[in-house]
């Protein structure tokens, strides 16, 4: 009787170990399938941002090379007006120059008119 008990509680106690064994086992490999599955999760959000970056950078890269190609065509523009400007003063020089010419001429041949009539009143 004695020796029967303790084999049952011998039975019971192995029961219960692999009871035991088999819960701690499907604790760990629900333990692990969890930590796998936020790790996939953290993954998806990294691979995500990690693309975005990518893509900023690049548009980073498109937005300065137009900036530069602009800051480029704005200085052959101003250059442009530059000289447009200096070839209107020009042209303002030159009409200046050509009514002071005119004028100088109008005096010159009123002059001589005013000559050739004394002359010929004489």
């Amino acid at each position: 009787m004695l020796s029967a008990m303790i084999k049952d509680h011998q039975a019971k106690q192995a029961a219960k170990k692999e009871d035991q064994e088999r819960r701690r086992k499907e604790a760990i490999m629900s333990a692990n399938e969890l930590t796998q599955n936020l790790v996939d999760h953290l993954n998806v959000g990294v691979a995500q941002a990690y693309l975005n970056q990518k893509r900023l950078d690049a548009e980073a890269k498109q937005l300065h090379v137009g900036a530069t190609n602009f800051a480029k065509q704005t200085t052959q523009w101003l250059a442009l007006i530059e000289n447009f400007n200096g070839s209107l003063k020009e042209i303002g020089d030159v009409e200046n120059w050509a009514k002071t010419i005119e004028n100088d001429m109008n005096v010159i041949t009123t002059a001589l008119e005013i000559a050739y009539k004394t002359s010929r009143e004489k």
